[in-house]
């Protein structure tokens, strides 16, 4: 059936493996985020994303000398991922999964901006105006539904902070494709998580050395896990596949499943659904994404 799929099918697939598996680490981040220092447990999960995609590499492709050349390449992009990761960590210290998982939504708009700078993508009327509609649906969520709020700007600290770090993630995706030069996928993510790795034991270094290993919390250890394995690892592998084979907002467009995906988190691990006024918000974030289901959306020129 893989083989029968063409390529581009094959990255909307991508994708939607991609929205599931980046949702658990909402649910978990949140009951890990006050646990542990934001840059230790990314510096971690690195390490261990960089064992795991590394072998991967080695045991597949296979991992040559001329792979590296022009290393900055890796500096840049993973520089960009930790400082999303780290953000993302230490939003969800305040910020509700659900909320944060919106607040990631917003990130197929930047990807369509950066799309433009970076590779004079070219995004038509009816992809911007799912991409609007995620957008609003994304903000409505955000702010809980109360338009109080809306009109005052009233945003959490956690959601504010998560942004900057969403605004880097959105940066990496036509990255990807404009500093790629035909590195298989394992072996170019495996060159920026090590390059993302060596930067974050560099800066977190206090922290490291100030964590108490041994008498962390069960829940810190099942986060490292499955953020180091599937949350960056795996989804590593799959948004840098997509990113090759879809425009850049197409490929963000599907964060507007994570919500959804994070809801069924929360009632796995607490039973707890979401508020009912933000129900609406979810129904136009689910609108966004059939729409840019049935359009191709943007071109590259």
């Amino acid at each position: 059936m893989w083989a029968r799929l063409g390529p581009a099918e094959r990255g909307h697939l991508a994708m939607l493996l991609f929205s599931a598996l980046v949702a658990g680490s909402f649910s978990l981040g949140a009951l890990a985020a006050n646990e542990i220092s934001p840059l230790a447990l990314t510096a971690v999960r690195f390490v261990l994303a960089s064992a795991v995609v590394g072998g991967i590499a080695a045991a597949t492709t296979g991992i040559s000398r001329s792979a590296f050349r022009a290393p900055w390449r890796f500096v840049v992009l993973g520089s960009m991922f930790a400082i999303y990761f780290v953000l993302m960590f230490e939003g969800l210290k305040t910020a509700p999964p659900v909320s944060a998982s919106a607040v990631f939504t917003l990130t197929p708009v930047l990807a369509a901006g950066f799309g433009w700078l970076l590779l004079r993508q070219i995004t038509d009327g009816w992809t911007a105006a799912a991409l609007l509609i995620g957008a609003v649906g994304a903000l409505w969520v955000i702010f809980r539904g109360d338009v109080s709020a809306i009109l005052h700007l009233e945003i959490g600290r956690g959601e504010a902070i998560y942004f900057i770090g969403c605004v880097a993630h959105a940066a990496y995706i036509p990255m990807v494709r404009k500093l790629n030069r035909g590195e298989p996928a394992f072996v170019f993510v495996f060159g920026m998580l090590v390059a993302a790795t060596l930067v974050l034991l560099v800066i977190a270094a206090p922290q490291l050395w100030q964590t108490d290993w041994r008498n962390l919390a069960p829940i810190v250890w099942i986060t490292i896990v499955y953020t180091a394995v599937f949350a960056s690892a795996a989804t590593f592998v799959l948004l840098q596949y997509a990113a090759l084979r879809l425009p850049a907002s197409n490929v963000m467009a599907y964060t507007y499943l994570t919500p959804g995906w994070v809801i069924l988190w929360e009632v796995f691990l607490h039973g707890t659904m979401p508020q009912l006024q933000i129900i609406g918000g979810f129904a136009l974030t689910a609108l966004a994404i059939i729409m840019l289901l049935k359009k191709k959306g943007t071109r590259a020129r």
